[in-house]
């Protein structure tokens, strides 16, 4: 049976914080393309050009961030002195 040492960290919660920090670089455009989209669609469906357009795409951009945001404090990637 092998052992750890003590002053290594396993290696497999290394790999899960490089997927986790991947995964959240594409949160926030994905969050705008989203707001983007559904704000053009709704602007064709119902005529109102470029008013639901824009105000989903800030919707977009805030959800974006918050996503962001809450992704890095699970991390817990939010404190400076751990960078």
């Amino acid at each position: 049976m092998k052992f750890l040492e003590p002053d290594r960290p396993p290696r497999r919660s290394n790999y899960r914080k490089v997927a986790a920090l991947s995964s959240l670089g594409l949160m926030l455009p994905a969050s705008i393309a989203v707001g983007l989209f559904m704000g053009y669609f709704l602007d064709k469906l119902l005529g109102t050009d470029p008013w639901l357009l824009i105000i989903f795409t800030l919707l977009g951009v805030a959800s974006g961030f918050l996503s962001l945001f809450r992704g890095l404090k699970k991390l817990g990637l939010d404190k400076d002195d751990e960078l």
